[in-house]
């Protein structure tokens, strides 16, 4: 090949991709204008708004570098957390703190142990015994709307009554080893329920994202109450299996991947560990049609992430503990 051959080449390949990156930032652009609309972004200056397209272009070309690849049984996508980096997400939307010494009494007992009636797949929300998706917002309070749904279920499923109960309740009053937006633990507000004597309805406390003082009028309307509660043996799937398939429970899990943050359908088979750092709610399990077996969680991150707000994530995996560290600190409460 002549040298004016191979200049010819050269030149037409950085024109190609000069020309790739001026038609890509448009669309980029583009997209990121669609996102703010439907989002109801707004940026407090051009330098703002700068930088979180920049955020926004990075978050992109990763989903879709990796749904191109192909190679896992999820994809990930474009949600509300998509002009947020990976480090300010955390931040604002993890929560799970278990404390170094506990001052709840753990029972030992597990009232599933020799339960045997084990159907191949489960989702708590086709019995109706789970509420819609919420949305914690920027406060680390996770483990409050994990203990929540967990009662939410076990309630209706005593009862027959779905009732949207409140996490700002929690959130505001429940202080006995928990921390508001900065933390907490599921078992510290199943404690709390028990002492309070109940717990009231969502639109009676309704969620203000932020903690406040504890309202003891409304914390006095309570409208349904828990006897106790337990810890699934850690590490089992086996026995959370069963757990799972008499009620919700609560779980902790370790959230910290970027894959987390985008996740938008599939069963989740992706890179964690057992670093708890998120709270969230088992709410069923099955097999999808590859034969991969997963559990059914429900987030609290809204309706944007994930499959409408749930995630699958697989089950049965040989890593102590289940993927994501998902069997280590399970517990449910006992109507």
């Amino acid at each position: 090949m002549s040298l004016t051959l191979v200049l010819f080449s050269i030149f037409g390949t950085l024109a190609s991709q000069a020309m790739s990156r001026t038609i890509d930032e448009p669309s980029i652009a583009y997209k990121h204008e669609q996102w703010m609309a439907t989002y109801g972004r707004k940026y407090e200056s051009k330098s703002e708004k700068e930088k979180r397209f920049n955020i926004f272009k990075d978050n992109l070309e990763y989903i879709e570098s990796f749904n191109k690849a192909g190679n896992r049984s999820y994809k990930l996508g474009i949600n509300e957390f998509a002009d947020m980096t990976h480090d300010e997400f955390l931040a604002a939307h993890s929560g799970y703190k278990m404390p170094h010494n506990p001052t709840t009494s753990i029972s030992t007992s597990f009232r599933y142990e020799n339960f045997s009636e084990v159907p191949t797949n489960l989702d708590w929300r086709e019995k109706g015994a789970v509420t819609a998706i919420k949305y914690q917002g920027t406060c680390g309070c996770c483990w409050a709307f994990s203990a929540v749904a967990a009662i939410e279920g076990i309630i209706q499923i005593t009862t027959g009554n779905l009732i949207s109960l409140s996490e700002q309740q929690l959130l505001d009053c429940s202080t006995n080893g928990n921390r508001g937006c900065n933390g907490g633990w599921m078992m510290n507000a199943f404690e709390y329920v028990m002492q309070n004597k109940g717990i009231t309805k969502e639109e009676t406390y309704p969620y203000q994202a932020i903690q406040g003082t504890c309202d003891m009028e409304k914390a006095a309307a309570q409208v349904v109450d828990i006897s106790s509660y337990e810890m699934v043996p850690a590490n089992d799937e086996e026995a959370l299996l069963k757990a799972v398939t008499n009620q919700p429970v609560s779980v902790a899990i370790d959230g910290s991947g970027l894959d987390f943050q985008q996740y938008k359908t599939g069963v989740f088979d992706g890179n964690c560990g057992t670093s708890l750092t998120h709270a969230v709610t088992i709410i069923g399990y099955g097999t999808n049609e590859e034969g991969k077996n997963y559990w059914l969680i429900k987030n609290s991150w809204g309706e944007s992430w994930g499959e409408n707000g749930y995630m699958k994530i697989q089950r049965d995996v040989n890593t102590p503990g289940g993927l994501c560290g998902i069997a280590m600190k399970a517990s449910y409460p006992i109507a």
